[in-house]
């Protein structure tokens, strides 16, 4: 085998490139693992088993020129020589492995384009809909972002044996239904592309504005949805597929502003737009402007829209809010739900003054819609404060306190509350 390095090369030197090789490429050659070996938890072993089988020959014989055609080679052999170790107490296993053995070795893992559909065959096996909403999600966070259990149980505001358990099902569910590793035909892909669009929304959303905890932000979040939903878009450039790419860079082109050094809020009003990343901004008004061109875009479209009006303005005064008004009168109609008319009442108070914003908000509330959601009270307290009246706005930013779980929003919601106090 071709080589980098000698069979001299420093240890600590090799353990530190598997730990980098493991960081930047485990999530591919597991995805290729999956493929090959047809089955979760032995593709899972078999990357144990190929990084452990790194550790103790690389130093030895070093790192191989393609390390991860090596991995995905040595993954598939291990998980053969493990079936037929197990075979030897459950017969049954043997057809297994003569299955694995059967499917060529793999040559071209090495080739970018190869390996990107292997990741974007398991993106669409994770969110099939034959499994739940809730095990799409971690399937999607655990497989393809390789988030632990325990990372995934805190961002969605549960145990983690809850987690594992979804993991588990929906694992069994893939296996007993056979659900194919494969992306869908043309006649399915409307309907299977809604919800891989949808998890990748989510992913990112958690890691944009984190449900609870410390941090207002989780980047690795962030940047994982950016990712995925990069591949997504190169790979199957439908509409809204770039919509939500564009979406997504956005509002991460503003992310060094949204909060003070000390990890506070700071309101888009407020931010300093000079940290905004320009580069990112142009890229993604780009691919808005071809989406909008299509003609067949849909939310995640119009909700780019709407961000790149936020962005192309020099400060919060030179806002367009007529025109963001108008784009979520068109996403109402599109996609309504009580959030989007939320985030219209408030472009509605930024247009025509906190006083039709307010009555908006209390419609939505008055309904029983959006009662425990922290951000409309929030949302109506600070309508209430413009408008001069502490009682109600007090009442409003208190209840907003009640319900908030993330540590920046609960000290934004607390000085507010002071300031009415004084």
């Amino acid at each position: 085998m071709a080589t980098a390095s000698g069979a001299d090369a420093d240890v600590t030197g090799i353990h530190a490139v598997v730990d980098g090789i493991y960081r930047a490429e485990s999530r591919r050659v597991l995805a290729t693992l999956i493929r090959l070996l047809r089955d979760f938890d032995i593709a899972e072993e078999a990357l144990h088993d190929a990084f452990m089988a790194a550790v103790e020959q690389w130093p030895r014989e070093g790192v191989p020129l393609n390390p991860r055609a090596w991995l995905v080679s040595t993954g598939r052999f291990k998980a053969i020589d493990r079936i037929r170790r197990r075979a030897k107490f459950d017969v049954s296993l043997e057809d297994v492995a003569e299955q694995i053995e059967a499917i060529p070795a793999p040559e071209v893992e090495a080739g970018r384009t190869h390996v990107e559909d292997d990741r974007l065959r398991l993106i669409f096996t994770c969110c099939h809909p034959a499994l739940a909403p809730d095990a799409q999600v971690a399937l999607t966070l655990r497989e393809v972002c390789g988030l632990t259990t325990e990372e995934i149980a805190r961002a969605h505001l549960t145990s983690p044996p809850t987690v594992a358990q979804r993991i588990v099902r929906a694992k069994a569910k893939i296996r007993e239904a056979r659900i194919p590793y494969e992306v869908p035909a043309r006649a399915e892909l409307a309907e299977r592309l809604d919800g891989v669009l949808r998890v990748i929304y989510l992913v990112f959303n958690e890691g944009y504005l984190a449900s609870a905890g410390e941090a207002l932000m989780r980047q690795s979040l962030t940047a994982e949805a950016i990712r995925l939903g990069r591949l997504l878009a190169e790979l199957m450039p439908e509409p809204e597929a770039v919509g939500l790419l564009a979406l997504m860079q956005l509002h991460e082109a503003r992310r060094a502003a949204r909060s003070s050094p000390s990890g506070d809020i700071v309101l888009l009003a407020e931010q300093d737009r000079s940290l905004w990343n320009r580069e990112q901004i142009a890229e993604a008004i780009a691919l808005v402007e071809g989406a909008l061109k299509s003609r067949s875009f849909g939310p995640y479209t119009l909700q780019a829209a709407i961000a790149a009006v936020h962005a192309e303005a020099a400060t919060a005064e030179a806002t367009d809010w007529g025109q963001i008004v108008a784009l979520y009168d068109v996403l109402m109609r599109a996609d309504p739900s009580p959030v989007v008319e939320l985030n219209r009442a408030v472009a509605l108070a930024m247009r025509d003054g906190p006083a039709a914003g307010l009555a908006a908000i209390d419609a939505i509330l008055g309904r029983g819609d959006l009662d425990d959601y922290h951000l409309a009270h929030s949302a109506r307290a600070d309508l209430c404060r413009r408008m001069g009246d502490r009682s109600e706005a007090r009442k409003s930013y208190r209840k907003a306190l009640e319900l908030a779980r993330q540590a920046p929003e609960r000290r934004f919601l607390e000085r507010r509350l002071a300031e009415l106090e004084k």
